[in-house]
């Protein structure tokens, strides 16, 4: 399986801009630049902003499938996920996602709830290909 994104940028760093689009059409030409990555820029995004809505999605499926796998039925979970760009090393990195996430599920215990919400930060594909520290807070309603 291949999924792909393109992107096209005009000019320079501080006063370029660009677009980003999906095949599938719901990124179609979404207007990003400097403002929206480095300042309060609010007209078009940002590839963190991406990254962000991509680990919020892989997360939230990985912790319903292990759940699911577990023997458990889990009626919703519901993730925010933070992406903090810092400057390192002469440029910028980012350093920190915090996913701060709440799920439904009937009938775990809590312990056995974490473990597995651990488990799920771990084997989420979004969490492997990123080298950022990972924190999760999460907060079981059974």
């Amino acid at each position: 399986m291949k999924r792909n994104a393109s992107a096209i940028w005009n000019g320079d760093l501080a006063s370029g801009a660009g677009t980003i689009s999906t095949p599938s059409g719901v990124l179609d030409d979404a207007r990003y630049s400097f403002r929206t990555r480095f300042e309060d820029g609010v007209n078009g995004t940002n590839p963190e902003e991406l990254i962000a809505a991509a680990h919020a999605g892989c997360f939230s499926m990985a912790l319903s499938h292990e759940l699911a796998q577990a023997g458990h039925d889990p009626k919703s979970v519901s993730t925010k996920a933070t992406v903090q760009l810092d400057e390192a090393d002469g440029g910028f990195a980012i350093t920190r996602i915090h996913l701060d996430a709440d799920a439904h599920v009937p009938g775990i215990d809590q312990a056995e709830f974490d473990r597995i919400a651990e488990g799920a930060k771990e084997g989420c594909p979004v969490s492997k290909v990123l080298d950022a520290e990972i924190e999760l807070d999460i907060r079981l309603n059974a």
